[in-house]
């Protein structure tokens, strides 16, 4: 039973003010991206293939910044699209899986995502054919419109996070549809396709950058690691 891993980077660093990708960013030393992929492979090696979707003309530049890491971690490139949507189904495409296969779907600016997290992801994909990993809202909400805005009930509000993780042929399946804005994460296409969301046990450490304070804060639990 093999576990496939697509680890979407396809960020500018437009809204992070930086002219170099968020994904290509120094965090502890390494690149921002390079943390995921190591994580994936320490969690569930041997039985896992990495595939990173990229922007195509960020492709050599990640090669150069690897260099010979890409020895120790092997990893395959795609080309990512116009869309997240667009660059996981490019990615699946390139994926051939047997019947118990599973598929996990991660953001590359998610560093520091735990083994722990990763592990009961695969371990509950696999029971319940999907795992999405949530934690709890903890601030106040407000829905906001044109003419109005209200209180939301945050005990009923979970924050989503990656990996999320499918049973292989369904997740290829469910990518069949057509591109929608609101597919905002691979649970959105999996439960317009008739998929049930299994909701798993997220982190509140396994942020995602993208303003300059959370590299910061990433900075910070490494330090105290």
């Amino acid at each position: 039973m093999k576990t496939w891993v697509i680890i979407v980077a396809g960020g500018s660093g437009s809204r992070f003010g930086s002219s170099v990708p968020k994904q290509f960013l120094e965090l502890g030393g390494e690149p921002v991206l390079w943390h995921s992929i190591r994580a994936f492979h320490a969690a569930l090696k041997p039985d896992v293939e990495i595939i990173v979707a990229l922007p195509e003309h960020q492709i050599s530049l990640w090669r150069s910044m690897v260099g010979n890491k890409t020895g120790m971690i092997n990893h395959r490139l795609v080309a990512g699209g116009e869309s997240r949507f667009h660059s996981v189904k490019n990615a699946l495409g390139i994926i051939s899986p047997a019947a118990d296969d599973l598929i996990a779907v991660h953001d590359g600016v998610r560093p520091l995502v735990s083994e722990a997290v990763i592990r009961q992801a695969v371990d509950e994909g696999r029971r319940y054919g999907s795992a999405v990993p949530v934690v709890p809202v903890t601030d106040s909400i407000r829905q906001v419109t044109d003419s109005e805005n209200k209180a939301l009930n945050r005990a009923t509000l979970r924050a989503v996070q990656t990996p999320q993780v499918f049973k292989a042929e369904l997740l290829i399946k469910a990518y069949e549809q057509a591109y929608d804005p609101t597919f905002t994460d691979d649970a959105s296409v999996w439960e317009r396709a008739g998929n049930k969301v299994h909701l798993s046990a997220g982190e509140t450490r396994n942020l995602k950058i993208t303003v300059p304070d959370d590299l910061e804060i990433a900075e910070m639990y490494l330090r105290d690691e």
